[in-house]
């Protein structure tokens, strides 16, 4: 469980990055606090940080539980592809947001099989007690 964990902390990082990268667009774009638009360019990196943050809520247990029930090997590569995926979407959304899609599925895909088979380790571990 220790690579899993190595991965949810680099997951916390890229996140804290990602909001750096929004104070940055904030002050760079002139959008004062507490606004969220008024520049298209802002509010692409803004869009990245709340995409992210809407994923990570589901992306942490479900790593967890997942290699915790099933396979923590597994579920540590399905987190690196995550990871990647968060990279690409980023760079992809704040230059075109019509070709984040790639992306996209390579955060949300390893995220929908986490969380299917942390409710499958989780139902089997209610069965077999």
């Amino acid at each position: 469980m220790a690579l899993v964990n190595l991965i949810v902390a680099l997951a916390l990082l890229q996140f804290f990055a990602f909001a750096t990268a929004v104070g940055n667009a904030r002050e760079k774009y002139k959008v004062a606090a507490p606004a969220t638009t008024g520049n298209e360019m802002f509010e692409r990196y803004f869009r990245v940080q709340m995409n992210t943050l809407e994923l990570l809520v589901m992306f942490v247990p479900a790593i967890w539980m997942f290699g915790f029930y099933l396979n923590a090997n597994a579920a540590a590569g399905l987190g690196a592809i995550y990871l990647i995926g968060r990279g690409i979407y980023f760079f992809s959304y704040v230059k075109d947001p019509k070709k984040r899609s790639l992306g996209f599925g390579l955060s949300a895909g390893p995220v929908a099989v986490l969380v299917i088979g942390a409710l499958i380790g989780a139902a089997a571990g209610v069965i077999h007690h």
